[in-house]
């Protein structure tokens, strides 16, 4: 386990070691990536915890197992070394994501935006997104300029969102500021 040589900034959560498997050394992980498999595409993690950058780690194999991974990193050959790795986030630089077509969007590059509504009222800034089945919901929380101070739930849909425009940083809903 080395020094990391991504910056903070560079940096997105894929997912997080939750405990250990069996007695050789093995992590459970819970990925973010979807589908869930994508997340063992990525050889090379950084691992941090709180926020702060800790240490980088190579992944030797990893299966999928019922809702979960289960990886194998190099070095770690023991049970309870592997149990230090719990809570740990699973990090990789933005730059080894895959392009997208244009109109489709990493969650990360939606948190932080502005959201107004069709009367230009600014009803918060995206703060993070949530996977729900049916569609995912983004959690818009107040601002400074916002409306008011209300957290909402908008529905990441087509219906809902009318434009994005990232050099802009803002997104345009058709959403009633009121519901």
């Amino acid at each position: 386990m080395n020094a990391t040589p991504a910056s903070a900034d560079d940096l997105i959560v894929i997912g997080k070691i939750y405990s250990v498997h069996g007695v050789r050394g093995e992590v459970k992980v819970f990925s973010f990536t979807d589908p869930i498999g994508n997340l063992l595409d990525y050889k090379t993690w950084t691992l941090r915890r709180e926020g702060s950058v800790e240490k980088q780690v190579e992944l030797v194999s990893g299966r999928l197992q019922s809702k979960f991974l289960v990886a194998k990193l190099k070095g770690l050959d023991d049970r309870e070394e592997a149990r230090l790795l719990s809570g740990y986030e699973i990090c990789v630089p933005r730059n080894l994501f895959p392009d997208l077509d244009d109109g489709e969007y990493y969650w990360y590059q939606l948190e932080g935006l502005k959201v107004i509504d069709q009367l230009g009222q600014l009803l918060g800034k995206i703060d993070h997104l949530l996977e729900t089945g049916s569609n995912d919901v983004m959690v818009v929380k107040p601002c400074a300029g916002s409306l008011d101070d209300r957290e909402r739930l908008l529905p990441y849909t087509e219906q809902c969102v009318l434009a994005i425009d990232m050099a802009a940083g803002e997104m345009k809903v058709d959403w009633d500021a009121d519901f």
